[in-house]
């Protein structure tokens, strides 16, 4: 029988599985020849940014699909693409990571931070009550957690809301078997590291509007070459926007959509392996007293690359101390509740530059959240060890407050 008191677990939170060989291959083929940017390329050649694009967009759904150079530049070139401007009100998640504020901020407009249910997903009676505030909505699938989006879109439909849908947790996911980022007029996914398809930085954008798009590719940087792109809008589509759309370039080059391609066809059953582990993790988990596991719905087709809990009623010094000790034990949890934001870790008050207001009912949802990553390097064996760690360190703290209560007077 293991001894739970005493395991630890040896492996690493952020080593990610090798980029696959024929990526690798593909990425020599590029060097070889030098042809990085998207637009130099040989005579009947297509480039592999374009070719990413066609492929991205086939994946999802999508009319078009642009290649950019990461998720935060996804983001801030689709709220361009739809108008939104300096001064312009733009609802989000007040449950995000800070590349989403950042985003809004990085085109001169104002945050309206909408509050989080204890399911980790946008509170959609409080955008029901902010949608008058604002024209469009950046909506952050946060560590791949899917709202109702038929609801969403109700919400925001009747009230003349434009969705831009933030997809860097939530690739290869769907709802009611829609694809993340189908929902809304533009999808934006990233292509960072810690992703589901890694080339260091990167991002992709997708859509059916094709005046949204030409906007978006004349944004990037696209020195009027858009007719070398496989998924980009007719050229007639770019027509009246040549003038008056600035070259704000951010395009992604040959050498990452090369290691790209083959990552985004075997992206279905790395989902399939993410959501093994977090299963693992999540049957280890159930139960434990003083933990709250988050309720995942039918209609969604999640993708688990991460985990998350929560410690309902728990006190920051208890939290901190639990964090702690399963540091010790080679678990790494990273806690939503903390005073100062810390690594990727950060909560909307910390973002002063958006003006936040507060938000009651997400303070007491992040007081008590915990999140932890879920590797592709992770086996099932590894996941199983890190649940009954944290199983063992949670029972053992919520044990030795019960205790404190009984004694003190």
């Amino acid at each position: 029988m293991t001894d739970t008191a005493r395991e630890t677990f040896e492996g690493s939170f952020t080593q990610q599985e090798p980029i696959p060989e024929a990526g690798i291959a593909a990425a020599l083929e590029v060097l070889r020849h030098g042809r990085l940017h998207r637009y130099n390329v040989a005579s009947g050649e297509a480039g592999e940014v374009a070719l990413l694009e066609q492929d991205f967009a086939e994946f999802v759904g999508a009319r078009y699909c642009l290649a950019v150079a990461s998720g935060g530049y996804a983001l801030a070139t689709a709220l361009r693409a739809v108008g939104v401007g300096p001064g312009d009100p733009v609802l989000t998640n007040a449950f995000t990571l800070a590349p989403v504020p950042g985003a809004i901020a990085a085109v001169g407009a104002c945050a309206i931070f909408v509050e989080v249910t204890g399911d980790l997903t946008l509170d959609l009676h409080d955008l029901a009550a902010k949608a008058g505030q604002a024209k469009v909505l950046l909506l952050s699938h946060m560590r791949g957690h899917l709202c109702d989006m038929e609801r969403l879109m109700a919400i925001c439909d009747s009230a003349g809301v434009t969705v831009i849908e933030d997809c860097a947790h939530t690739m290869g996911a769907a709802w009611n078997g829609v694809a993340s980022g189908r929902h809304g007029a533009i999808g934006c996914y990233s292509t960072q590291t810690y992703k589901h398809m890694n080339s260091g930085e990167g991002g992709l954008l997708v859509s059916d509007d094709a005046k949204m798009m030409a906007r978006a590719v004349l944004l990037s940087g696209s020195y009027m070459l858009y007719d070398r792109h496989l998924a980009a809008p007719p050229v007639e589509a770019f027509e009246g926007l040549l003038f008056d759309t600035p070259n704000i370039s951010g395009r992604m080059d040959n050498l990452r959509a090369a290691i790209l391609r083959p990552q985004l066809a075997a992206l279905g059953a790395q989902c399939a392996a993410w959501t093994d582990r977090y299963r693992v993790v999540e049957a280890g988990l159930a139960g434990t007293p003083g933990l709250r596991l988050i309720d995942r719905p039918a209609a969604e087709d999640f993708v688990g690359s991460s985990f998350q809990f929560l410690l309902p009623g728990w006190s920051a010094a208890a939290i901190r101390d639990l964090v702690a000790r399963a540091a010790a034990r080679g678990v790494e949890l990273k806690w939503f509740g903390a005073d100062r934001p810390a690594g990727f870790t950060s909560r909307y008050e910390h973002w002063r530059y958006a003006d936040p207001v507060a938000l009651p009912a997400t303070d007491l949802v992040l007081a008590g959240l915990v999140d932890m990553r879920l590797p592709l390097t992770f086996s099932l064996e590894d996941c199983a060890q890190i649940a009954r760690i944290i199983r063992a360190e949670v029972t053992q703290a919520e044990g030795a407050a019960r205790a404190e209560a009984t004694t003190t007077p």
